[in-house]
This record gives structure tokens, sequence and C-alpha cells, in this order.
């Protein structure tokens, strides 16, 4: 029950706060070389065929759902590539009563509505959730990338890392990281990115990420439907969906986390015994 509720949390908490079949897989080609080099051609598609940007500001409608509960809110998306990532709910009116900024080696989280803080480095995190996310594999899944676990960027002397296979029409690359995850990457035959998946070792625990509705933004394709969802074993426990109404690359940004000095700071354990509460 416990680990459940973790991972119920970590989609809250790695994505958004909204609060106040196995298949046989056949090879493309024959012979190693051949698949070593259609690997490569595709992997490099997929990363050219991905947003390009210095900076991304976005505005979506995210839909929560946990057993139980469903809530929904307008959200703001700021991002300085591998700098910083924002996120701003803003459920009433446009009124902001929530904030969240990723940085390279922290997290802070606002709760403007109990006026209280959050500000943790991603070491003091571990163990504190079932997946260790860091600031690119977030960025990535939110930007519709690739991404090799726990790296800033794929080099092509890391593809690899990535085992492709074709599966009825899609191509999917697969990877692991030093803690045992499992990451599959599916796109399409024009080489978009639709989902990404983790899973634990067993394949009992997954967390789907799906990408749909690709939309022209600057001339490049983006997704403007996003669907994450957790299950465990066979039960469903808890979906984010992202429909996105603007998305502007390369355009000022302005990052803001001024702390007003009557907040009080809680810890990240704190925030999330009172999350528990609302899964209950």
């Amino acid at each position: 029950m416990k680990r459940n509720k973790q991972y119920i949390l970590l989609l809250i908490t790695a994505t958004l706060i909204l609060v106040s079949g196995c298949k046989t897989a056949r090879k493309a080609t024959s012979g190693r070389e051949g698949i070593i080099k259609e690997k490569e051609v595709f992997m490099s598609s997929v990363q050219q065929k991905a947003l390009q940007f210095q900076t991304l500001s976005a505005r979506m409608n995210a839909d929560l759902n946990i057993p139980g509960k469903s809530l929904s809110s307008r959200v703001d998306m700021k991002i300085v590539k591998d700098s910083v990532f924002q996120l701003s709910v803003q459920p009433f009116l446009g009124i902001e009563v929530f904030r969240m900024e990723f940085s390279i080696d922290s997290v802070k989280m606002m709760d403007r509505m109990n006026k209280r803080y959050v500000l943790e480095s991603y070491e003091s995190l571990k163990g504190e959730t079932p997946v260790d996310f860091n600031f690119y594999n977030l960025q990535a899944l939110f930007t519709n990338h690739l991404f090799l676990p726990g790296k800033q960027s794929i080099s092509p002397e890391e593809f690899i890392q990535f085992f492709y296979v074709e599966n009825e029409g899609l191509a999917e690359l697969r990877t692991k990281d030093e803690t045992g995850l499992h990451y599959t990457f599916t796109a399409d035959n024009e080489e978009k990115l639709v989902s990404t998946l983790i899973t634990n070792a067993t394949g009992s625990q997954k967390l789907q990420w799906d990408y749909t509705d690709f939309q022209q933004a600057n001339s490049q394709s983006f997704p403007m439907r996003m669907k994450a969802q957790v299950v465990s074993g066979n039960e469903n426990k808890g979906s984010l969906t992202l429909n996105f109404n603007k998305i502007e690359p390369d355009v000022p940004v302005r990052m803001d986390f001024t702390i007003p000095s009557k907040y009080t700071r809680i810890t990240y354990a704190q925030i999330i015994k009172a999350l528990s509460n609302l899964s209950k």
C-alpha cells in the first residue's frame, strides 16, 4: 500500500501537483552490422525531429485522476533548456495556487494557499520516491524527447546502449539503468516518439507516457496531448492528461521563484504525507 501511494505521488510530484501484453519483436534487418546501422540512422532521425528549442513557453489544461479524485487546472510551463523548468498551477481564473521549479540539482515547491514551500536537493530525496528522476529525464518527458537515464543528452557513441527492434509497424528503443528499471521508447513510421514506458525489473510497476495529436509549432512537430499513467500490477493507480493550448519555442521567458518571507518551509516528506491523505 505504501509503495502504491508513492507511485501515485510520483506521478503528481514529478509532473504536476494539482491540489489547493508482451508481443514478439522482430528485427528489422538481418545481420548485426545492418541492425546497428539502421538503429543509428533511426535514433538520429528521432532526435532531429523532436522539438528543438533553447527556451519554451507553454499553456495547457491538466486533468489528474487518482482513485476517488478528479482534479483539473490550467498550467503554465516555462523551460530554459538544460537549466530550469517551471510549472505554475492556476485552477481559478488564472490565479496561481501552486508553483514548482526543477533545476539541475534541486526541486522547489510553493503552496500559496497554505503559505508553505519545499526546497530539496535531488540527492536528499533519494529513497523518498520509487524512481530517481533527474532534471534531464523530466525535461525530456515533457518535451517529447528520447533520453538516456541520468544523462543530459545522448551522443552517437551512446546509441550502443539501446536495443532496437520493430514491433507491428512501430520501432522500439530499449535500455535500462543501474537500478534495474527498464525504459522502452516507441516511435512511429515518421520517426515521431509516441510513447515512453518505464517499468521495474519484474514489470509489476509501470509509468506509461503517451504522445498524440502532433501539430506544428514554429514549423516543428509537437504532441499537443500527453497522458501519463501509473499502473501497479493490473491496477491503474492514477493518470495525468495534458492538453496543450499554446506552445512557443525560443521566446523570452522570465523565471522567478521568490518565496515570501512569511511562508513556512516544510520537507518533501511532509508534503507527501499531506498528499497521501488525498488518495485515501
